[in-house]
């Protein structure tokens, strides 16, 4: 093994476990874990201080799951780091109980994922990962993380017995449209660049989600008031709701999870294709919230704005003279072609999984699928030991739609707390659908009678959640 960066410096406590990202999933293991004796963790970020999507914190918007998917209720009701004692703590309980709805504003989580951040110990913000190596200390082994302060540009090494990769998702962009000058944007970044988009002449959304349908909204409603038109530009063949009956929601479950990890890696794949609209379409009230303002200005007059279904984005031209994009558009069902101006380009064209570089000095030590990802185990280990290297949310090839659920981390992070201890901390449900996934077994039980990483066979870990 080749010396790690800081190589020199005196030799910090040996953690059990380092973790690297500190989004939702990786702030919801800390709180789980800070009230545990004898488990010790300390987690790293390149951000100065917590923030979640700040780009998409628009006025108004609430989250898609109800209150109860926070960091920790649904391991640990009782704990202090709860959604619920936040509002209590802050005085908003009452007003929370008056408003009778489950599903709290964005800002909200915000404020409680940052007050929860200011209270849980472990956390170093401004921590920018640059390596991980490993050494063997003649007691297992341990993991020496390499980090960069922001601020001083000093390096700083942390060990840890295991490691946890929580560095979430990234902004995905279609390669037809990387690197494109002029004001083109993520969403990710919409509402640092919401007024430069609001002084053009025409903006385009490209995109088929729920960012996609928050943008176009938001442009849509203040479009008479500063004299813009905006488009909306989507491939899928229609403007898909969010599928939320409670017996599709039984497949955030430990039993569906089970199952959909246990089918082929080329079946996954192409499921994940055809539950898109389980989890990435829009939500029914903000779709007929759209239509309702697009009812509301029409019968003022013409509506400036169009809805392009069906319809994908193959080419994007800037032209510096102009000040326009060129959008090469093709309508899948037709076949026609057709190429479109404007002045403003919205990518709401979602997030992807990417293996961070620092990983490069252990990738032996990583289980890698035939197309380069993480092959995660049921127990949402990575290395071929399954008990020292774990992944928050990256794993939705394997675990399938449950992965990137906001209740599902709760869960997730009580089976790596419970791994990481070799006992019970937090309860795990192993049964929670009415309905059986595939045929063979007893409602609930996995299709092979257990599970890859050590786990016997009469008892089947679990690794899924009621959202």
């Amino acid at each position: 093994m080749s010396a790690p960066a800081g190589a020199g410096a005196p030799e910090g406590p040996v953690h059990d476990f380092v973790a690297v990202g500190i989004g939702p999933f990786g702030l919801g293991l800390a709180a789980l874990v800070a009230p545990v004796p004898d488990l010790s963790g300390v987690f790293l970020d390149a951000k100065e201080e917590f923030s979640w999507h700040p780009g998409m914190m628009l006025e108004g918007a609430t989250t898609q799951v109800p209150f109860l998917a926070d960091l920790v209720t649904m391991a640990d009701p009782t704990s202090e780091f709860s959604f619920l004692a936040w509002l209590k703590a802050t005085g908003r309980l009452y007003p929370f109980y008056i408003r009778e709805s489950f599903y709290p504003l964005r800002s909200d989580v915000d404020a409680y994922c940052r007050w929860v951040a200011g209270r849980v110990p472990g956390l170093r913000f401004g921590r920018e990962v640059v390596r991980v190596d490993h050494e063997d200390d003649g007691a297992g082994g341990r993991y020496v993380v390499t980090a960069r302060c922001t601020r001083t540009g000093a390096t700083e090494t942390h060990r840890g017995r295991r490691l946890v990769l929580g560095v979430g998702t990234r902004p995905s962009v279609p390669e037809v449209a990387r690197d494109l000058p002029g004001p083109a944007l993520h969403s990710a970044s919409y509402l640092d660049r919401k007024d430069e988009l609001q002084r053009l002449g025409s903006v385009a959304v490209v995109g088929s989600g729920q960012s996609a349908a928050e943008v176009y909204l938001d442009l849509l409603t203040d479009a008479r008031r500063y004299g813009y038109r905006v488009d909306w530009v989507t491939r899928s063949p229609r403007f898909f709701p969010m599928e939320y009956t409670k017996l599709t929601l039984e497949m955030t479950s430990p039993e569906y999870v089970r199952y959909h990890h246990a089918l082929p890696p080329r079946r996954r794949d192409e499921l994940a294709r055809e539950q898109r609209q389980l989890h990435k379409g829009i939500s029914a009230d903000l779709v007929d919230a759209i239509y309702d303002t697009l009812y509301r200005l029409g019968a003022r007059g013409e509506v400036p704005t169009e809805l392009l279904t069906g319809v994908e984005l193959t080419g994007a031209r800037w032209d510096a003279e102009r000040r326009t994009y060129a959008l090469d558009l093709h309508h899948a069902e037709t076949g026609g072609r057709t190429t479109r101006e404007t002045e403003g380009l919205v990518l709401a064209t979602g997030y992807r999984a990417e293996v961070p570089a620092f990983l490069e000095p252990v990738r032996h030590r990583v289980r890698w699928d035939a197309q380069g990802r993480y092959d995660v185990a049921l127990g949402y280990t990575v290395d071929h030991d399954d008990r020292e290297v774990f992944v928050l949310n990256g794993e939705e090839h394997t675990h399938g739609i449950a992965a990137p659920d906001l209740g599902m981390g709760a869960f997730r992070a009580s089976v790596m707390i419970n791994a990481m201890c070799g006992r019970e901390v937090y309860p795990v449900e192993e049964h929670i659908a009415y309905q059986q996934f595939g045929l063979g077994s007893p409602a609930g039980g996995p299709p092979d009678g257990g599970a890859r990483g050590g786990t016997p066979a009469s008892e089947p870990a679990p690794a899924g959640a009621p959202r």
